[in-house]
């Protein structure tokens, strides 16, 4: 695993202490803070290959954390909460995060998604760096997405939803493709979480430029073609 670098910001010692052991015990090079404040410090001062992050931190809360820190970095981040509302879990993905826990939970699940976000963060040396198509262009080095130089925001998720659809345009992709590939694990819930981001995204590309991209393939899933 290359030594992975894991920066685990929890204000619950016990259970810090806990995911520090069990991660050390993996292999992986551990660092943790219990304060929201100095968590974020640190997460920005040293290059680590993923962060587990509590949302109910002191000094500073773990959505804030996260908000931040995206200003910045792409680390990629398993939020760690004991809240189970889907309010919650949408401001983090919406915010940035890669993946969302709740306590308690099986150290072997954490384990499980954490390979996963590993194996999906390699990018194959194939990958383009920038796909273009018609006047939209995604800069995946950059971060980035214009259309005919007009520059879009997206949110992580967003960026990584359409940067799956461009890399197969004109393929169909299903939900459960999608889901796969996209939020990095087999999502527990209702795959109506594709068609919300797929909404926003219209909402920015499609519906703003009078151009359509994204098509929908009724009982199947979705497409992205150029017409």
């Amino acid at each position: 695993m290359d030594n992975k670098k894991i920066l685990i910001i929890e204000d619950e010692i016990k259970i810090s202490r806990f995911l520090q052991l069990e991660l050390e015990h993996e292999g992986y090079i551990v660092n943790t803070e219990q304060d929201g404040r100095l968590g974020l410090e640190k997460a920005l001062q040293k290059d680590y290959d993923l962060i587990l992050l509590d949302v109910m931190l002191p000094s500073l809360n773990g959505m804030e954390i996260l908000r931040r820190l995206r200003t910045t970095s792409q680390v990629p981040v398993i939020m760690l909460t004991a809240k189970d509302e889907v309010m919650d879990k949408v401001m983090g993905l919406d915010i940035g995060a890669d993946d969302y826990i709740t306590k308690p939970f099986a150290i072997e699940e954490l384990l499980a998604r954490i390979r996963v976000i590993f194996k999906h963060s390699r990018i194959p040396a194939t990958e383009p760096n920038i796909i273009q198509i018609d006047k939209l262009v995604l800069d995946i080095d950059k971060y980035s997405l214009t259309y005919d130089k007009d520059p879009i925001d997206l949110t992580k998720k967003e960026f990584d939803l359409l940067k799956y659809l461009m890399l197969n345009k004109g393929i169909v992709l299903t939900r459960d493709n999608i889901l796969e590939k996209v939020w990095g694990y087999d999502y527990v819930g209702d795959t109506n979480v594709v068609d919300v981001y797929i909404r926003y995204l219209r909402s920015k590309i499609d519906d703003k430029y009078n151009k359509k991209f994204i098509h929908t393939i009724r009982g199947v899933g979705y497409q992205l073609k150029d017409e």
